[in-house]
């Protein structure tokens, strides 16, 4: 597997210690974690990610739907949201900012492998498509 580079923006440290811990088990490079939607607009910048996985609930006057609108729109750079948080109202804010993914927290290690994998592959066929 080359090195994929994917930015964590969680901003809860110790669940992000964790995810980062299992993408570095899965072969995936960490350059960096975010705990804000303006920290991760800023990162996303520097680091040039391959992928965002995006918590929805942030620090910050930024929630994390508004930033990877941002950080699509700026960067093309796709986001796969990690999410305590599944109500209505909220996946439907999300599905307007066309994620490549939507993963319930808790989850496993496996269907984070599985969501990832399928996001960049999604977002290489759209892109050769464009």
């Amino acid at each position: 597997m080359s090195q994929i580079k994917i930015l964590i923006v969680e901003d809860e440290k110790i669940v992000a210690l964790g995810i980062k811990k299992m993408l570095k088990n899965l072969g995936y490079l960490v350059p960096s974690i975010a705990s804000s939607g303006e920290e991760a607009i800023s990162k996303a910048e520097i680091t040039f990610p391959d992928l965002v996985l995006m918590d929805i609930m942030l620090k910050g006057d930024m929630d994390g739907v508004e930033a990877a609108d941002q950080i699509r729109k700026r960067f093309e750079v796709p986001v796969v949201f990690l999410t305590a948080y599944s109500d209505e109202k909220i996946l439907e804010r999300a599905k307007r900012t066309n994620p490549y993914g939507y993963i319930i927290k808790p989850f496993e290690e496996n269907s984070l492998h599985a969501t990832i994998e399928l996001a960049l592959h999604n977002y290489k066929e759209e892109k050769a498509i464009k």
